[in-house]
């Protein structure tokens, strides 16, 4: 199966970016398409700002919108929206197209807090952990901050996943100049920088190997100002990837825009798993402390 991960900028608004999207998805040639994280406007959550709230109103608009892209493209497209319930309830949701159709959606269960990335302010947290099946497989999709926990990518294995997908926005803090206390002196030091996209890329290669499964992370590109000022910005690094279940990097993006393309064989991890039967050496009757905070 081929898969085409799209890795773009922000184009200045949302009608400029959806339309260089769609302009990447019909240039690509993947069954499976898959978007990075909130890719129909800037990532919002550098500040705190009720205004950004409206981006959600146009929820099920942007559904219909979607499913019509992947209709007409005869594709099953990964995407990432602001979803609104009510007033004061929003989510941060991947939905699933299966060739016009929402095959399933996942809502964002992980929230960060930090400089720069301000999601609880915006997001409710999900409370399920459930793969979507679509015509090309049953996929674990997860969202970002989901990627540096174990526990989502083991149960979305556990219950059938044949790929784990994290749509992402994560980057480098851009610090002003004037500001030289120590968060900016390590956001600015060029070791830290790729230490940073090491731990990054090494937790998500781990869970592959530790699931047995292909993984698959869509990262933005391009440096986004702050317009709170009390950061310079974001400078996201893309890097978006895909590992294999024996954990074996079968490509890499870089720092620019591109539409990245890859042939996976999921029966291949299947035969992995036999190989590597760590599901079957868990000792589950261990594990009751997993469920509390802290042990």
């Amino acid at each position: 199966m081929k898969v085409s991960l799209i890795q773009q900028e922000f184009k200045g608004n949302k009608k400029d970016t959806v339309k260089h999207t769609v302009e990447m998805i019909e240039k690509s040639n993947g069954e499976l398409v898959i978007l990075q994280e909130l890719h129909q406007n800037e990532y919002f959550c550098k500040c705190e700002d009720t205004k950004y709230f409206s981006y959600a109103e146009d929820f099920e608009k942007d559904v219909k919108f979607w499913a019509e892209v992947s209709r007409k493209k005869n594709i099953v497209l990964v995407t990432s929206l602001f979803e609104k319930v009510m007033d004061g309830i929003y989510y941060n949701s991947a939905v699933v197209f299966d060739r016009g159709r929402v095959a399933g959606k996942y809502r964002k269960t992980h929230i960060p807090d930090d400089p720069g990335f301000y999601e609880k302010f915006y997001f409710t947290p999900g409370d399920e952990i459930e793969p979507i099946d679509t015509s090309v497989g049953k996929l674990g999709v997860l969202v970002c901050w989901d990627q540096w926990y174990p526990e989502p990518a083991r149960i979305m294995a556990l219950k059938g996943a044949e790929i784990l997908i994290y749509p992402t926005a994560i980057g480098w803090l851009m610090c002003p100049e004037e500001r030289l206390d120590e968060l900016c002196e390590k956001e600015n030091n060029k070791q830290e920088k790729e230490k940073m996209l090491n731990a990054w890329i090494s937790v998500q290669r781990g869970h592959a190997v530790a699931n047995g499964v292909y993984v698959i992370a869509v990262n933005r590109v391009g440096k986004e100002k702050d317009e709170s000022g009390c950061l310079g910005g974001i400078e996201f690094w893309g890097n978006s990837f895909v590992f294999g279940p024996q954990g074996e990097e079968i490509t890499r993006g870089g720092l620019k825009e591109e539409i990245i393309e890859v042939d996976i064989d999921l029966e291949n991890a299947k035969e992995i798993r036999k190989i590597w039967p760590f599901f079957r050496d868990r000792r589950i009757e261990l594990y009751e402390c997993i469920k509390n905070r802290y042990c």
